[in-house]
């Protein structure tokens, strides 16, 4: 199986810590997960920054926004972009608390799921316009709006995406 090199996918913790300006820091963590037996039950075990993945493997990004300053700060927007050769699979566990928006043109244009888009399609020799619902898989981006993170308070944000 061809291994793919995990550096690819650190580029997107550029592009979200490039959003923000002072006091917000961000830092990306990207880890492997893995189910593993602990006393004969299934757990899930997160090895941080692999260097390697294979086609198939799942990858939990989570960013952590933490603010640095000594007041509040309002409409934090943090964007991730599903890194290339990886497809969207879930929200992060324990970050359900703040809406993630969604993108399907790299970034131009977000909403929430579930995702639509107009397709169209010929039917009886006539061309005929539908919605349609888009599958996760094809998101292109994940952003958040945080309405305000107080002085020194720290959020985490993430979702999983599996390789290709």
């Amino acid at each position: 199986m061809k291994r793919l090199k995990l550096t690819l996918i650190l580029s997107a913790a550029g592009v979200a810590a490039a959003q923000t300006a002072s006091p917000v820091s961000l830092s990306l963590v990207m880890s492997l997960v893995s189910s593993v037996k602990v006393n004969g039950k299934d757990t899930e075990q997160l090895t941080p920054n692999p260097r390697n993945v294979l086609p198939g493997a799942v990858i939990s990004q989570v960013v952590t926004v933490r603010n640095t300053g000594g007041k509040p700060v309002r409409q934090v927007p943090v964007t991730l972009p599903v890194p290339k050769n990886t497809r969207y699979l879930t929200a992060e566990k324990g970050t359900d608390g703040l809406q993630a928006e969604y993108s399907i043109d790299g970034g131009k244009t977000f909403a929430p799921a579930p995702l639509k888009q107009k397709v169209t399609v010929t039917e009886n020799g006539r061309a005929i316009t539908r919605e349609v619902e888009v599958k996760p898989s094809e998101y292109t981006s994940v952003r958040w709006v945080i309405p305000e993170l107080g002085a020194n308070d720290t959020l985490k944000l993430g979702y999983r995406v599996q390789v290709k």
